[in-house]
């Protein structure tokens, strides 16, 4: 893409004024499962083992009465005991209207990177895979997605011609589309929000906090008044520090050790662990970790805790609402500290792509589509069954009725024709169009890291870095020690081949 596509891209914030954004970190510059809305897999079983090859046709199905059943990878919440019954629910309504049923397997916010490896790689059986800027490149690579260019537009024209031509842009690798992209807000802002009562009783002084180096007074001072088992900063595998690499555009890459600093005009791809910003961070991590501020299993835990004193999200002023009902806390006081930033990587934060291997690629594709025009499907894969999980309101309002419905609404797709929660502001969507219309754009906004030439230096630099990440993002390891140890065997498997081609195709694509 050039100059011309790059300046489309800009043109998001106007075409994504009725979009909800990301409720929980996880639908824009993704780091798995940040921010508030963390959780495990209870109940998502693996899917079995199934022959590759498609063999068999959805009409075939129909015409021998079978109903064929999509399984659907996606990341989420702990499943209820009721989620098979649920889910049965929403299938006599998609059966009615498709012809077809969904099998949605929940993989946790702690495991679902893992587990969508484990997927790929091992060849098991699935029609659709929610997926993200952290593994899109990776698994196109790897041959596990299906080509959409074509398909999408003479299969289900309606849903091409909804999302608007810049979020397909933003999802094409090598000139072809491999994912549906979700039409929701495609930039980031970085929030952070404390338990107001905290907020009062330690008399946080939010106006004066712009820096992670701001944190440690407030944190401090919780720490000391609240006593030992207190943490004020708890964490967890799958929801490390929110946002803590905001200031690298990641290139598509999906691998956090490289990056072009967002207003670095040379675009110089650099290797983030090397940057003393970021490596005074994690030694800020690091500390407050030794004193007891950090939960003392954030490297180890699966699921972080609810009632959060405080924690970092991406979203906008009135997504609030939505942390507050998370984390069960009656008032949280939010903050922005970054952005609103646009980047290849944040329009690639929530897909859904198709498996080359599905026997149902269209009927996949019908599915999404209804997903993005039928607003009562789309409230059932949000909030569940009405009158079980949650009940209307009004017209276009809901109330939840439990708050342990899996999936996570930002995954799915559009959130145009979605119902508000009753606790909703009223001015949200005017708050998701000013962020748009406001938001830079990071130096290398169009820019997508082909990996053909290297992705097994890539595949081999993402195995080193999973080892190290969560010991060094939840503060649980001195980065004195670790970073040197870490970069040692990022080079040994290949990093500066990858930062090398990667400016080699920068300084292509932008000269």
């Amino acid at each position: 893409m050039k100059k011309n596509t790059i300046q489309k891209l800009l043109a998001i914030g106007l075409s994504c004024v009725l979009s909800i954004g990301m409720l929980s970190g996880c639908g824009s510059k993704t780091e798995s499962g940040a921010g508030a809305a963390t959780g495990e897999a209870g109940g998502a079983e693996s899917a079995p083992a199934a022959e590759s090859t498609a063999d068999t046709s959805a009409s075939t199905d129909k015409a021998s009465g079978d109903i064929p059943t999509l399984i659907w990878w996606t990341v989420g919440g702990t499943t209820p005991s009721d989620y098979t019954d649920c889910l049965a629910n929403i299938n006599d309504y998609l059966v009615e209207k498709l012809g077809v049923k969904i099998d949605i397997k929940v993989a946790g916010w702690g495991d679902y990177e893992q587990k969508m490896n484990t997927i790929v790689n091992s060849g098991e059986y699935f029609d659709m895979m929610f997926t993200n800027n952290t593994n899109y490149s990776k698994f196109i690579n790897l041959g596990a997605f299906e080509n959409l260019t074509d398909m999408v537009q003479t299969t289900t024209p309606d849903l091409y011609n909804f999302i608007p031509e810049e979020l397909w842009n933003g999802v094409t690798i090598g000139g072809n589309v491999y994912g549906v992209p979700s039409y929701k807000d495609s930039s980031i802002t970085q929030f952070w929000y404390f338990d107001d009562q905290y907020v009062q009783k330690y008399n946080i002084d939010l106006d004066s906090i712009k820096t992670m180096q701001d944190l440690d007074a407030p944190f401090r001072a919780m720490k000391e008044g609240e006593g030992k088992s207190f943490y004020p900063l708890q964490m967890a595998q799958g929801s490390p520090f929110n946002g803590f690499f905001n200031e690298y555009d990641g290139l598509t890459a999906g691998l956090q050790p490289i990056g072009v600093k967002i207003d670095d005009e040379t675009r110089t791809v650099v290797c983030t662990l090397e940057q003393q910003d970021i490596m005074d961070n994690l030694k800020l991590l690091h500390q407050w970790y030794m004193d007891g501020i950090v939960n003392p299993d954030a490297n180890v835990l699966t699921e972080v805790p609810k009632k959060l004193p405080f924690s970092s999200a991406q979203g906008w002023p009135s997504a609030a609402a939505t942390w507050q009902t998370l984390n069960g806390v009656e008032k949280y006081d939010v903050f922005k500290v970054f952005g609103p930033l646009y980047s290849t990587e944040t329009i690639q934060g929530s897909m859904n792509a198709i498996s080359v291997n599905s026997k149902y690629k269209e009927e996949c594709l019908k599915v999404l589509e209804l997903v993005n025009s039928d607003s009562k499907f789309r409230d059932m894969l949000a909030y569940g069954v009405e009158g079980n999980t949650f009940e209307y309101v009004s017209d276009g309002v809901i109330k939840k009725l439990r708050d342990d419905w899996p999936l996570a609404a930002y995954t799915q797709g559009t959130f145009f024709n979605m119902s508000i929660t009753e606790d909703a502001d009223p001015q949200q969507w005017e708050q998701v169009r000013k962020q748009n219309e406001e938001a830079a754009s990071s130096v290398c906004l169009g820019f997508a890291l082909d990996i053909t030439n290297i992705q097994n230096e890539v595949a081999n630099c993402q195995a080193v870095w999973d080892k190290y990440k969560y010991d060094m993002l939840t503060g649980a390891s001195d980065p004195e020690t670790t970073v040197p140890k870490c970069l040692e065997e990022l080079k040994n498997s290949g990093l500066d081949t990858i930062i090398g081609e990667a400016q080699k195709q920068i300084n292509e694509f932008f000269k």
